[in-house]
């Protein structure tokens, strides 16, 4: 990006927002950094621990920018994140399925109404701290490809990007990994070098997303413990309590260790059985995005299930319905309804859906 550009920086009030903000006013463009209000939180959970997403978060990256010397702004989201990432949460859980909130807030908020308003900054790019990086081919396509730091990339949680979100979009820290970001916030001199990362949803304190449920209004659906055969062995007090591969809290005495292996939402019923019933040769997802084109024919390739996930050879194929089928090389463990399967060609991203 040799050129000087207007770029809006979404400043979150963490390490690596701010090293990006601090690298592209180091680099000479024009920066602007904006703070998204998305939910009310205190200062600290029930439990007593940190928060992320919080006044404290929005002040932290102010003391950032003013370090900078850079115009900054709050824009409230509040409402629209209710409506398009913690509603959706809520009746994903009730469908029977476990959300990936992350993911749905990069696609609608982030790099949806987020990327939308730079326009009204009168800026050319919108830049965050994401570990992953855009870049043009010869032909003029862009690619999201995997951030260098393998324990950081976070492309699992972009793969919803199209053309033209990428091509207005920069990533300053993909090339990075965690220990140089440090190293630069600390030569920066910024105030949150040392900050610790949460590792929890932004809106769910203590992860204690049961809760979280029932104070939303969720009414819990209690039913059956079954087997694959349908004989019951024990009560529940609610499907939203359950996931797919979970293990612990499911209080039911066995001979061998018992895992979630599936929900109906119609019977109430939670499927259990030993972990090698976890394992699943293929799924079905729908929701598609494509970073450039949709395959055709036959994808070889690999794919994650999960974040974190080093992903697995696997072939793919669109189904006459619309729905992408992806077979695994070995069968996998855990394939959770409502989580997200990404296809990789080597570390670039193809596209992905939600998993069925």
């Amino acid at each position: 990006m040799p050129d000087k550009k207007r770029v809006v920086v979404a400043m979150s009030g963490g390490v690596d927002s701010s090293v990006t903000a601090a690298l592209l006013k180091e680099q000479g463009h024009e920066v602007l950094g904006v703070s998204l209000q998305l939910y009310e939180r205190p200062e600290q959970t029930p439990s007593g621990g940190k928060t992320c997403c919080s006044l404290t978060d929005v002040m932290d990256a102010a003391r950032v920018a003013k370090r900078l010397g850079i115009p900054f702004q709050v824009v409230d989201l509040r409402r629209r994140f209710q409506e398009l990432v913690i509603n959706d949460f809520i009746s994903e859980y009730q469908a029977g399925r476990t959300p990936n909130p992350c993911a749905r807030c990069n696609e609608r908020i982030k790099f949806g109404l987020l990327l939308e308003m730079t326009a009204s900054f009168d800026a050319d790019l919108l830049a965050t701290g994401h570990y992953a990086r855009i870049e043009a081919d010869e032909t003029g396509i862009y690619r999201l490809r995997k951030g260098l730091d393998p324990r950081k990339d976070q492309t699992y949680f972009l793969f919803g990007m199209n053309q033209q979100q990428l091509a207005r979009t920069i990533f300053p820290v993909g090339h990075l990994e965690k220990p140089e970001v440090r190293q630069l916030a600390a030569r920066f001199n910024l105030p949150v070098a040392q900050k610790q990362e949460s590792q929890e949803i932004c809106f769910i304190p203590d992860n204690d997303y049961v809760r979280f449920l029932e104070e939303s209004g969720v009414a819990p659906r209690g039913g059956d413990f079954v087997d694959r055969a349908g004989t019951t062995l024990g009560h529940h007090d609610g499907i939203h309590r359950y996931t797919v591969g979970q293990r612990r809290g499911l209080g039911i005495a066995w001979k061998e260790p018992l895992y979630v292996i599936g929900i109906d939402t119609a019977t109430a019923q939670v499927v259990v059985g030993p972990k090698e019933d976890l394992h699943r040769t293929h799924l079905f997802a729908d929701q598609l995005t494509w970073t450039d084109t949709p395959i055709t024919g036959t994808f070889r390739g690999t794919c994650s299930i999960r974040y974190r996930q080093q992903p697995v050879p696997c072939r793919a194929e669109l189904c006459p319905d619309g729905r992408l089928r992806v077979d695994f090389d070995a069968p996998q463990a855990g394939v959770t309804p409502g989580q997200a399967v990404v296809l990789y060609d080597g570390d670039c991203v193809v596209g992905g859906g939600w998993i069925l």
